[in-house]
């Protein structure tokens, strides 16, 4: 007899294979795109909101060099170097000002993008980068503007050595990074540090051969200003504006190794206390 349909059939349900899990691949360049889009949200924050944006950046250290200039010329015949006020006051107020710009934005990093950091895809180091980034680029092209547009005007016989100028902007930056560095930790850690520094940092315009060349003065205050980092850098870039001018003090691995020590400070102060310092936000 023909087996009955009401017994099970023998045959087997083909069972699919089983499937290997995929593996959750980490987004490429993760840390990349989360520092552009910090640097997008600065400078739409920064420039985007204020009428004129990008020019008052190169406004506002025009106006302190011609201010400057105008002033020392009226009381003196010739710069220390040179022949034009302009020039002479550029090539000591940029670096310098792009040394200050690194290090108090940098030192504010942390404040600027505390609600963003509360992600865990943003990283305190994202936000130091992000900013250090935009502000060297935006100084360097300030600065390059300037020059440019001084030896355009007037004939400053200037001969630029790229070479000493770009050691000098990167030394700049690399010693504002590390200051910046190290007073992000402290600045948000200890309160008081934020005054105490700005006090401590007021007669750096003086003390940096800003208005003035290092060979002025007499050989004690020589021997005082050595150690001023900043004395250095502005001394390699007018060495690299001016081809009669040597600046034999200049010692740049002094600034380096200064640096390199501020910055390896600030990177495991905040490594340590990074919680800290955004739970006070």
């Amino acid at each position: 007899m023909p087996p009955s349909s009401s017994f099970p059939s023998t045959q087997q349900t083909a069972v699919p294979p089983a499937q290997i899990p995929k593996v959750r691949h980490h987004r490429r360049f993760a840390s990349l795109r989360t520092i552009g889009a910090l640097i997008l949200r600065e400078m739409s924050t920064r420039y985007g909101r204020t009428p004129g944006g990008y020019i008052w950046a190169i406004l506002e250290p025009l106006a302190a060099i011609l201010f400057l200039a105008l002033g020392f010329s009226l009381i003196m015949r010739t710069p220390s170097l040179g022949t034009s006020f302009l020039l002479f006051y550029a090539s000591g107020y940029l670096p310098f000002t792009l040394y200050t710009s690194l290090s108090n934005m940098t030192a504010r990093a942390i404040p600027f993008s505390a609600a963003l950091l509360k992600y865990p895809a943003v990283t305190w180091i994202d936000a130091i980068l992000a900013r250090f980034i935009l502000n060297s680029i935006t100084q360097v092209l300030v600065g390059a503007i300037l020059i440019g547009g001084i030896l355009a005007i007037e004939d400053a016989h200037a001969v630029i050595d790229p070479i000493s100028v770009i050691e000098a902007v990167g030394l700049a930056m690399i010693f504002g990074l590390g200051v910046g560095a190290a007073n992000c930790v402290l600045v948000n850690l200890f309160p008081l540090w934020d005054t105490a520094w700005g006090i401590l940092n007021r007669p750096l315009f003086l003390a940096s051969g800003v208005i003035y060349i290092y060979e002025d003065l007499p050989p004690q205050a020589q021997n005082l200003i050595w150690y001023n980092p900043l004395i250095h850098i502005i001394g390699l870039f007018r060495a690299g504006i001016y081809p009669t001018y040597s600046a034999a003090y200049v010692e740049p691995l002094y600034v380096i190794l200064l640096s390199l020590v501020l910055l390896a400070l600030g990177l495991v102060l905040m490594g340590r206390y990074h919680r800290e310092v955004l739970n006070r936000r």
